[in-house]
């Protein structure tokens, strides 16, 4: 399977609590719900291609546990993203989750890293991760992304985590896909390609 990120960024790459206030805290973070004003039709026609693609999620603890709360309460099954969410297998990274409620789901609890890349050896279109921040970071350090699909919504929140560390992998990227939406919501797919390049700018 194919391993892809989805996230929500900030024009300053903030990727901590967009879809609400009491999301993610941690911190001091106080800025969460950024995504809701901005959050139009055509960026959720882009949502439902993405969750049209997969056979499997991989999720942080804490995503697991915002999307516990809350998905197994839209039982419509026309309902592509609930659907999806709440039949296909979910993969969950964490030390401390022991019997989870939310099916069907199995609790990676070991070498992240090895398990992932066993996860990605299996057939099947793509392997998603949603959210869990922590997680993508942990990811990206062992190159295991494949894709990257990042939805940048046009603001600035200043404060709060953003996507990638500070200090970490330097990675190469092609595009292969962007487009926008009626609010202005830049939606960009990266391919992971090899190491960055590195050079000096001349002037003639």
């Amino acid at each position: 399977m194919k391993l892809t990120v989805t996230a929500f960024v900030s024009i300053d790459g903030v990727a901590q609590g967009p879809g609400g206030p009491d999301e993610d805290r941690s911190g001091g973070f106080e800025r969460g719900g950024w995504v809701v004003p901005l959050f139009d039709d055509d960026t959720g026609a882009f949502i439902d291609e993405v969750f049209g693609r997969v056979d499997a999620f991989l999720l942080g603890r804490r995503t697991y546990d915002i999307f516990a709360a809350s998905w197994p309460n839209a039982t419509d099954p026309d309902e592509l993203v609930a659907h999806r969410l709440n039949t296909l297998p979910k993969y969950v990274a964490s030390t401390t989750l022991d019997d989870p409620e939310w099916g069907p789901t199995t609790v990676l609890d070991g070498d992240i890293a090895s398990a992932v890349a066993e996860l990605k050896s299996r057939p099947g279109r793509e392997l998603q991760v949603h959210g869990s921040l922590g997680l993508v970071r942990t990811l990206h350090e062992h190159d295991l992304v494949d894709e990257y699909n990042l939805l940048t919504f046009p603001v600035v929140v200043g404060q709060g985590r953003r996507l990638f560390a500070e200090r970490g992998l330097d990675t190469g990227m092609s595009l292969v896909e962007t487009r926008s939406t009626s609010n202005g919501v830049i939606i960009a797919v990266y391919r992971r390609t090899a190491r960055a390049g590195f050079g000096t700018m001349e002037v003639e």
